[in-house]
């Protein structure tokens, strides 16, 4: 097995023109300082993502190589298709490996610009959308959202009863207030998932407005905005909004905010504000005719339930779907992340500023607000996490059953990718596969780990 460290000085160009970047690498180990301070330290002028020798940032080239063994065993027991890790630390590529194929079916390598569904981790990119209108003065957090889409002025909630039987029925009565746009943000708004719902009339509600199919998860691109935005408003909600944590279309209602508070579809927004600004060449919500021989796809069934894996293809859709729409390469999104990391921006590319940054990735839970089931549970099946604003941020450095740090936040997406920005270590990390399924969890835990263990400074 090549070690990623003779890989980085054998061809810098091929992971760099993977990431997007000039070749150019400062030559030595990096200056003895702490992570933040070397995050601090670096330049807007100077080489971000640049390749690095896992040693010149902290980490090991021998330790790294658990990764790769790690995923060409599952990938050898057909556990999964493959996968892309990306590592950046210090604000540079210290670690790209893929492993596997980009079809199971035709058995084609897999590529480090292979292109994926990434379903969830879309809503931190509308998030961002959102907070960069918030920075413009077109938005306020404490907006309700009626003052974009006037359908959600009069919403009902959906509330259960016990009838003279003993029997759970609901009832619909007025919100007693209107969700905000942080509402929407995090997942407060009373909104849900027809495919999580426990709430029998909001989930019949949205099946019956095509908002959820039974045969076809995650997927409201083919409604148009404006039947999407109608749909949604006159389903009830499944709590009085600003109370519960229940994750939801929350981030889709999002994405029509932006549209309306923009003038622009939410895919040429992005483009335009958050993708050109970054250099994600390879972001959109659909994917061009001849790319569509590099999007990585899944095994037909999955290898633990035997039930069809149905993914979203990469035609042209109906809406931008901000809560699962998008296509990414891990390159990509390692470009995205970095600049979450560096207080919202890429070199000289600022596309947020640091506060913004810093608002989006506190407690916007508290006390106050219940979750249905935490965020570390429902992603990773563990406690200790929290939510922002299109973010997962972790509490402590304990409680969670995976190593990390207080303040690190992630999201991950259906389809089975995954990311992470740890600012305590100056650490960004992206792993993509296309592997929906329950095993989801089972991996985002172990990359974790696997990334962890290869820290030594």
């Amino acid at each position: 097995m090549q070690g990623v460290e003779a890989r980085c000085r054998r061809a810098p160009v091929y992971w760099a023109a993977a990431i997007g970047l000039a070749v150019s690498v400062v030559a030595g180990p990096a200056a003895a300082q702490s992570p933040e301070g070397a995050r601090k330290a670096r330049p807007a002028t100077g080489q971000v993502l640049a390749p690095a020798k896992p040693e010149e940032v902290g980490l090991s080239s021998e330790r790294l190589g658990k990764i790769k063994a790690y995923f060409e065993g599952e990938v050898a027991a057909k556990r999964l298709p493959g996968a892309v890790v990306m590592i950046a630390r210090q604000g540079r590529l210290a670690y790209a490996e893929s492993i596997g194929a980009r079809d199971p079916g035709a058995g084609d390598k897999l590529a480090a610009d292979a292109i994926f569904r990434i379903y969830s981790m879309t809503k931190p990119l509308a998030s961002v959308a959102a907070m960069i209108l918030v920075e413009d003065g077109k938005i306020q957090l404490t907006d309700p959202v009626s003052k974009f889409l006037p359908e959600f002025r009069d919403l009902k909630v959906s509330v259960p009863r016990g009838n003279a039987l003993g029997e759970q029925t609901y009832a619909l009565v007025p919100a007693e207030r209107q969700p905000t746009v942080q509402d929407l943000l995090r997942h407060t708004a009373g909104l849900a998932y027809g495919e999580i719902t426990t709430n029998t009339l909001v989930r019949s509600a949205y099946q019956k407005a095509g908002l959820y199919r039974a045969d076809f998860d995650y997927n409201t691109t083919e409604l148009t905005p404006e039947a999407f935005t109608a749909a949604i408003a006159a389903a009830p909600l499944a709590y009085e909004p600003g109370t519960v944590w229940q994750y939801s279309l929350s981030v889709d209602v999002l994405g029509r905010v932006v549209e309306k508070a923009s003038g622009q579809r939410l895919g040429a927004f992005l483009e335009e504000r958050l993708f050109k600004p970054l250099g994600m060449r390879e972001t959109s919500f659909s994917v061009a005719s001849d790319k569509l021989g590099r999007v990585a796809k899944p095994f037909p069934s999955d290898p633990t339930t035997g039930a069809p894996n149905k993914l979203i293809e990469g035609g042209e859709p109906k809406n931008d779907s901000g809560g699962a729409g998008a296509y990414s390469t891990a390159a990509d999104y390692l470009r995205f992340a970095q600049a979450m990391l560096d207080g919202g921006r890429l070199g000289d590319n600022r596309v947020l500023s640091r506060t913004t940054v810093e608002l989006m990735t506190a407690d916007h839970l508290g006390t106050r607000i219940r979750p249905v089931a935490t965020p570390g549970d429902l992603l990773m099946g563990v406690p200790g996490y929290t939510f922002g604003l299109g973010f997962m941020v972790r509490q402590e450095a304990g409680l969670a059953g995976v190593p990390g740090s207080k303040g690190e936040f992630m999201w991950a997406g259906y389809a089975g990718t995954f990311f992470w920005v740890d600012p305590k270590e100056d650490l960004a990390v992206v792993l993509m596969t296309q592997a929906p399924g329950p095993s989801r969890a089972f991996y985002r835990r172990e990359i974790k780990q696997l990334v962890y263990q290869a820290i030594v400074d």
